[in-house]
């Protein structure tokens, strides 16, 4: 099996709204976040890091948000069209690890169903997804809640046939 590796990373500030979606999964706050889609950065950052493996871009390429096809679109709609991408070129998601970077809201209460998410939306068992949250201890635009951050890193391997 031939494997590769690609790291994402994404952020988004926090502007009007009643609720961030992260990971596919609707988390109650006093803020959302300012974006042309969803604002979904763990899924944007998954997307990258998938699409960086397989040599094809960053996301921006494949979703321009110039493009009115993707306002407020669903991420979780660009991650499986990213994996369908993948699968077309032979390749499949071998493993992601994903850190989100948040002061607030809390992820904790929220990681399984985020696992299950993207475990669906990848095509993969729910232990090839590992999802963590850590704080900045009050440090940086995340620590001072002015936004959200998330770095993931894919690996991924030719499909046996």
């Amino acid at each position: 099996m031939t494997i590769r590796i690609g790291h994402g990373y994404d952020v988004h500030a926090f502007g009007e709204g009643e609720h961030v979606t992260i990971g596919g999964v609707v988390i109650p706050h006093n803020r959302g976040l300012v974006a042309h889609s969803d604002g979904d950065v763990l899924i944007h950052a998954l997307c990258d890091a998938l699409l960086g493996a397989a040599g094809l871009g960053d996301i921006g390429r494949h979703f321009p948000d110039t493009d009115a096809a993707y306002k407020n679109v669903d991420s979780r709609n660009l991650l499986r069209n990213v994996v369908a991408q993948l699968a077309q070129r032979h390749w499949q998601l071998v493993n992601a690890d994903v850190t989100i970077v948040a002061q607030a809201p809390k992820m904790a209460p929220h990681i399984e169903n985020i696992v299950d998410n993207l475990a669906q939306d990848c095509g993969v068992e729910r232990m090839s997804i590992n999802v963590k949250a850590t704080t900045t201890e009050r440090l940086g635009f995340a620590g001072r809640e002015e936004g959200i951050a998330c770095y993931a890193v894919a690996l991924i391997g030719t499909v046996v046939r």
